[in-house]
This record gives structure tokens, C-alpha cells and sequence, in this order.
């Protein structure tokens, strides 16, 4: 299912930004989850959250599929990693890499249950375009480029316990 967006291209250029919505069942989710050895990362100016590698290569065909049927774009994955984010955790966009060559970026929530406030910005020229809520099972596509970054928002400590875990990949 495709959750309706505004539509970028119009306002901020975006070729592509969308959400879609039950992309993963809460068992493959669970399974991911479980599977994954995570290493902190924790330079403050940066970012503070855990990350893995993503070698569930079942998964990440099926995703490659779907983005590829949607998009009409014969893709490959480029680089797929896990993220973590725990209650005080955040990635920041200086962080982030830009691209030249306009890859699809997917963010597939793989989380327990839902975080409020834990979203992921996708930033045009700086100014937020894009929100990505915290949404088990939703996968969100976007097209990144030369002036697109993304940050992790930062996930409070008022939501103790709280687990965000997110398959990130890269498709050119």
C-alpha cells in the first residue's frame, strides 16, 4: 500500500519520496532483529546509535524488487547497513554522505513497536521535505543527490526502553 505524499517534485524537486506501508512482517522484523550483532558508534557531534551490517540478502532481493517494480529503475544494492537508536540516540545530518549519482535510498522500520518523535528527515538544501515517522513495517524510498541529507532524530529518554531499528540501503 502507498501512503499518498505531497507531491515534491512541485515544491522541493524530489524525484522520488514515498512511504509503504506494511512492508514487513513483525516476524521477518523480529528475525532481522534478533540476527544482528551491533557495534556503538558514538561521536557526539555526529551521531550516538548502534549499527550492523544487513546480510539478509532474502530481505533485500524482496526490497529490491518492490523498489525496482515501483520505480521502474533496474537497481542493485549498493551498500546495506542496521541502525539502532536507544532512548538519548540520534544520527546528525553532517553525518550524512551526499551522492552525485541520484541513488534510491530505502529505510525499512524494523522496530518492535513504535517510538513517538523517532523519525528520519530527509533534508533538501537544508530545509526538512521529507519525514519519515516511526512506523513498524513501513518503508520509506527516497532519491538522494548532490543537496539531499538525512538526519536520525534524537529518540527521548522519557521513552525508556524504547527501540528503534532500521535497515537502511543504498540502490543504484
Amino acid at each position: 500500500m502507498v501512503l499518498p505524499v505531497t507531491t515534491l517534485d512541485q515544491l522541493f524537486g524530489a524525484r522520488t519520496a514515498e512511504l509503504y506501508a506494511n512492508a514487513v512482517d513483525a516476524t521477518t522484523a523480529a528475525r532481522v532483529r534478533e540476527q544482528a550483532h551491533f557495534t556503538r558508534y558514538a561521536l557526539v557531534d555526529r551521531g550516538s546509535y548502534e549499527h550492523a551490517p544487513c546480510d539478509d540478502t532474502a530481505l533485500l532481493d524482496r526490497l529490491v524488487t518492490l523498489v525496482s517494480q515501483r520505480t521502474g529503475r533496474a537497481l542493485t544494492v549498493a551498500e546495506a547497513r542496521l541502525v539502532r537508536l536507544a532512548p538519548g540516540d540520534y544520527l546528525l545530518a553532517h553525518h550524512d554522505r551526499v551522492h552525485d549519482d541520484l541513488p534510491l535510498e530505502l529505510v525499512l522500520d524494523l522496530s518492535p513497536a513504535t517510538t513517538p518523535g523517532a523519525e528520519v528527515h530527509y533534508r533538501r538544501r537544508g530545509q526538512v521535505y521529507f519525514r519519515v515517522p516511526s512506523a513498524p513495517g513501513t518503508l520509506s524510498l527516497v532519491e538522494r543527490g548532490p543537496t539531499v541529507t538525512c538526519n536520525h532524530t534524537y529518540v527521548s529518554k522519557l521513552h525508556v526502553g524504547a527501540s528503534v531499528v532500521r535497515l537502511i540501503a543504498l540502490l543504484r
